[in-house]
């Protein structure tokens, strides 16, 4: 069944698929669309994406050439001997002594009033087109930023920021306007169906006039537009507050932050705020946030691929100074003037096209396409055949009557009113609303999960997570609190407890000599990507990492000065913290003029490093084997104690009068072993509980030391004593099978590298089958992140490569966050198939009643308002109540649904097939013997029977959309009245029912019904609700996916028996 109501053109993977599958599913879903603008509102629009691909091989084409043009300069500036790039003011290499282009041609006086001397056109095409002579006529970095009035130490002024904005632009893209409320009712009215129907009414309205006059003539007519009508502005009501509400979360994943110098002082600023004269610091695994000139920096490597497409990354020095927007800083560090934003960028012109491509269907999206297509075929065989029967016997009974040949305008009006209910079974048949019902539940769940410190990028996310059944977590800052402290070091043989309340100087001056301090505090101070800054008010800061604040603090604490350490030393080399070598280093030029090198990182690693250790006197002492042991044993004991380890070590150098030096790999000096305090999150045990409960096996991946990754792990309730603790060098020996053998045990991957958690995703996905959900927060992290089904990158850690190739941003680093993202993503799931499962039903029953009457009696009991009527509480109004159900803590005591499952259940079908019957049988016995059964007589017994059938029908719905509530529990109650949202249509629904047929009968067809009628319709609406608890008793067999696997679950968990039976 699975196959027939879901093709295989509708079957497409969440991540990977091809274009050409994309433009199969659509091609399959042929013209048979009631509404294109609507359906595919939320669909890639394939044509942008056409145009982003070749706009970005235009652009790419331009880079490279202007990029080859810079290296030949170069090459031919260094031939010619002006091998300094940059000269300065009182340099004596020679400058073109040509007359000086006016790079001022054009400015506005109010640039010029401000101190500005370079044209913003001008300055925009030096970084794009990498104008090297340009560049070097106008004196390098230092005079651009003359031209630009700003300094290079204390950056833009506050007050000048409106002025940079007014005069250079700012830093934001040009994005469609957002649709108004008008918007969305016209593209409403865009529905075929409803056009046909608009037609209908208003011929209808003409014919009656001629035939019944003013204004009996004009009700059906107007009936159905008013129909209509209200069918527009609830569907625009709703589809324009779901746009509010992506629009809301497209803010969110824009907001990007920088540190820039702003009056002399570093702070972090939106990158929106980003002026012309910023100056910009750039770390590992930021994106450059406009063009720019490099000021200065270490090691500085730029991946230029978002751009160009090479997957080489370009080296910025001061002889290849450009950095564009879009790009990502792979390694190093560094500063860059901020010379061009916004639209006048590259990078702002390409987003601009990109931002109007869409996104990519979720898979829940396309399948339900699909069942929209199968059923709107369907509905469409039995609106023609229904048309045919009614005109078939219609012309049979003329002819009977030898009134054939005799036709007057009220037999055009009955073909007129045969021809717009058959138009009115094609609007309920075809389901329009079960892929929009994905885009509203996605919508909902996102904003609540806004709410809860979880930005989802992409909808299919949230969709996919509630299938997860791995969680690969990291452990710092996601099962910690990343509010580190040293509280335990050893130096030379020593090891103390690190008091929070006391001075550290007094405790360690009197075991060891000022030499050793001065040492330690060199190591400190210069060997950190991070910086102590003072602010405005004067309050002294720690920008950086919570490892090296941690480092940092204790420094200070120490005494330290970090300003006097860093400014009493020339910086050689930097090679900053690498995730695979797990370790900085830095070479420095002391003030006596001897060369040190420090290093600091993982503790096994650093002290493989050492073959001496600096002894209490400032000496340095052989490293023996035996000692080396007795140290392993301190760093394990700290690692027991759930202590992140780290080493400190120096090497000095033979003064050669050479500033070429590498870094060196052995010969260091052990200074110090330092034990840094994590404490666990409270609430990451309940959460790892939860997801144990719910089939979700939980594995750490940490760079940490095995012993302490696994004092943490128990901690949280991860690893038992059943289970297997890794580290990252030992994994990556094995075999891929060897690793699919060991995968269903391993619960802690210690001293990983990315690469390994990379190939630990991928077998848990290829050879596995599992779904997977993997958090990162470093450059590196983007592979694994990408190959996940679900990626979660850290808000506060993460790099913003990691979050951009993340589907999901947890905004407090939680893994509680992470929790509750599956909590929703099974809540997205069965709300859906609780929908999916309620209009079935709904397009089953309103296509067989009409087919069997028309056929049988020669006319539809159920009209064309009264159709439109009962579209839209299945529809519109029956997703918001049901896809926007918030999830329960017993979603997460089922298994997760398995990659193969069918999306509609035998389950489901169950009690769809099951109350169609009842349904269908009841309205049929209404239909041919209601007026016995009710003792109906008069002239108006026929408008009461009908009208009673619409009555009982539309009930039947409302009570069958409050059993859709649960699939399989029999307590359909529980949480109803507390959803509001929920409460509110059923309220509506009914109320509104009563208006109709109370009040608009001449529009509806329709007659008041008396109290026992009325009472009668509820009742029978309401023998479903009994008849469903009949059904959940009937069992249904597994399907075939499901037999060998006990992880592949239906969604539901088996019915209980007992007092857990409600």
């Amino acid at each position: 069944m699975e196959k027939f109501m879901i093709p295989p053109e509708f079957d497409l993977p969440q991540k990977g698929r091809s274009e050409e599958a994309v433009k199969r599913w659509r091609a399959a879903v042929g013209k048979l669309v009631k509404n294109r603008r609507r359906r595919f509102r939320y669909a890639a629009d394939l044509e942008k994406r056409s145009e982003a691909k070749e706009q970005m091989k235009r652009l790419r084409e331009n880079i490279r050439v202007c990029f080859v043009t810079f290296k030949a300069a170069l090459r031919f500036m260094e031939v010619a001997g002006q091998g300094k790039f940059i000269p300065s003011e009182g340099s004596s290499v020679p400058v073109e002594q040509e007359v000086e282009p006016d790079y001022q041609n054009g400015l506005p006086e109010e640039a010029k009033r401000a101190g500005f001397q370079v044209h913003p056109n001008k300055l925009a095409s030096i970084v794009s087109s990498y104008d090297i002579k340009t560049l070097r006529k106008l004196k390098g970095v230092e005079g651009l930023s003359d031209r630009l009035n700003v300094s290079l130490v204390k950056g833009v002024n506050t007050n000048d920021v409106p002025t940079r904005q007014s005069i250079f632009g700012q830093n934001s893209y040009t994005e469609k306007p957002s649709k108004s409320f008008w918007m969305f009712v016209w593209e409403a009215l865009h529905d075929l169906t409803l056009i046909i129907l608009i037609v209908c009414a208003v011929v209808s309205i003409a014919v009656g006039l001629a035939t019944e006059g003013w204004p009996r003539g004009m009700y059906d007519g107007v009936g159905i537009i008013f129909s209509i009508f209200l069918v527009v502005m609830v569907t625009a009501v709703s589809d324009y507050k779901q746009s509010l509400q992506f629009k809301e979360l497209d803010k969110e994943k824009k907001k990007i932050f920088v540190q820039v110098i702003r009056d002399g002082f570093r702070q972090k600023i939106s990158i929106f705020d980003l002026v012309v004269g910023d100056i910009v610091h750039l770390s590992i695994g930021d994106q450059v946030p406009a063009d720019g000139i490099f000021v200065s920096g270490y090691s500085l490597l730029i991946d230029q691929s978002s751009l160009t497409g090479e997957s080489v990354p370009i080296n910025i020095q001061e002889k290849r100074p450009f950095l564009l927007a879009g790009t990502k800083v792979q390694d190093g560090s560094g500063k860059m003037l901020v010379t061009t934003v916004g639209m006048r960028t590259e990078w702002g012109k390409l987003m601009e096209t990109l931002s109007e491509g869409g996104e990519d269907e979720t898979p829940l999206q396309v399948k339900l396409n699909g069942v929209a297509t199968i059923i709107g075929k369907i509905g469409l065989v039995f609106a023609v055949a229904t048309f045919s029967v009614l005109t078939v016997r219609f012309l049979i009974e003329k002819g009977l009557r030898n009134e054939i040949t005799i036709w007057s305008s009220a037999d055009a009006l009955t073909l007129l009113n045969y021809f717009a209910t058959a138009v009115t079974i094609i609007v309920v048949a075809v389901p329009e609303g079960l892929p929009l019902a994905v885009t509203l539940s996605l919508a909902f769940a996102m904003k609540k999960l806004m709410n809860d410190k979880a930005l989802v990028r992409h909808l299919s996310a949230c969709e996919t997570m509630g299938s997860a059944t791995t969680i690969c977590t990291d452990k710092t800052g996601t099962l910690t609190t990343n509010h580190m402290v040293v509280s335990k070091t050893w130096i030379c043989g020593t090891v103390k407890e690190v008091d929070s309340n006391e001075s550290s100087k007094l405790s360690l001056a009197s075991n060891i000599s000022e030499k050793v301090l001065a040492v330690l505090l060199q190591s400190i101070f210069n060997n950190t990507g991070s910086e102590v800054v003072t602010d405005k008010d004067g309050k002294t800061s720690i920008l950086g990492t919570p490892t090296e604040s941690a480092i940092l603090e204790y420094g200070l604490r120490l005494g330290g000065n970090f300003d006097e350490e860093r400014g009493a030393c020339e910086f050689l080399k930097v090679e900053p913290f690498n995730s695979e070598k797990k370790r900085m280093s830095v070479i420095v030029a002391l003030p006596d003029g001897s060369k040190r090198g420090f290093c600091k990182g993982a503790s096994e690693i650093i002290l493989k490093m050492c073959d001496t250790v600096i002894s209490s006197e400032g000496e340095t002492v052989y490293l023996s084997e035996e000692r080396a042991s007795d140290l392993l044993d301190v760093i394990n004991g700290f690692a027991c104690e759930a202590l992140r380890t780290l080493c400190l070590a120096f090497k000095d150098f033979d003064n050669d009068g050479s500033n070429e030096i590498s870094v060196p790999e052995s010969g260091y000096t052990l200074i110090a072993i330092v034990g840094i305090k994590d404490p666990v999150r409270p609430g990451v045990k309940e959460a790892v509980k939860s997801c144990l409960a719910a089939g979700i096996t939980v594995r750490m991946i940490t760079g940490d030391n095995i012993n302490t990754a696994k004092a943490i792990a128990r901690e949280c309730g991860i690893l038992t004593d059943d289970d297997l603790a890794i580290e990252g060098p030992e994994f990556r020996t094995k075999t891929p099978y060897e690793m699919s053998q060991i995968i269903p045990k391993l619960k802690v991957m210690a001293r990983s590298s990315p690469t390994d958690k990379h190939v630990l995703v991928k077998i848990s996905r290829s050879m596995l089958r599992e779904v997977v959900a993997v958090t990162g927060d470093g450059t590196n992290d983007a592979p694994a992140l990408h190959e996940a089904d679900i990626g979660f990158a850290m808000g506060i850690a993460g790099t913003e490569v990691a979050k951009e190739s993340a589907d999901v941003i947890v905004l407090d680093d939680n893994f509680a966050t992470i929790v509750n993202v599956a909590k929703w993503g099974r809540s997205v799931y069965i709300n859906i198939q609780k929908f999916v499962q309620f209009q079935l039903t709904v397009n089953i029953v309103a296509l067989m009643i009409n087919f069997i009457a028309a056929c049988i009696t020669g006319s539809a009991p159920l009209t064309a308002v009264q159709l439109l009527w009962v579209n839209l509480i299945m529809d519109t109004l029956g997703a918001l109540a049901l896809a926007t159900e918030p999830p329960h803590d017993r979603l997460m005591e089922r298994p997760p649904v398995g990659r193969t499952e069918s999306f509609i259940t035998r389950t489901m079908w169950r009690n769809i097939v099951g109350q169609s019957i009842y349904q269908l049988s009841l309205l049929l016995v209404l239909t041919f013997e209601g007026k016995q059964l009710l003792g109906l007589t008069g002239s108006d017994a026929t408008a009461v029977l009908n009208t009673f059938i619409f009555n009982a029908f539309v009930f039947c719905q409302v009570f069958n959309e409050i059993n859709s509530r649960d699939i399989e529990k029999i307590n359909i109650f529980r949480g109803m009245f507390s959803n509001w949202i929920f409460s509110g249509i059923m309220f509506a629904t009914v109320a509104f029912q009563v208006v109709i047929v109370e009040f608009l009968g001449t529009f509806a067809s329709t007659v008041p019904l008396s109290w026992q009628l009325w009472a009668l319709s509820v009742a029978i609406g309401a023998v479903g609700m009994p008849i469903a608890v009949v059904l959940k008793f009937i069992p249904v067999g597994k399907s075939k996916h499901n037999v060998d696997s006990e992880k592949q679950h239906d969604g539901y968990a088996p019915l209980p028996s007992g007092p857990d039976l409600a």
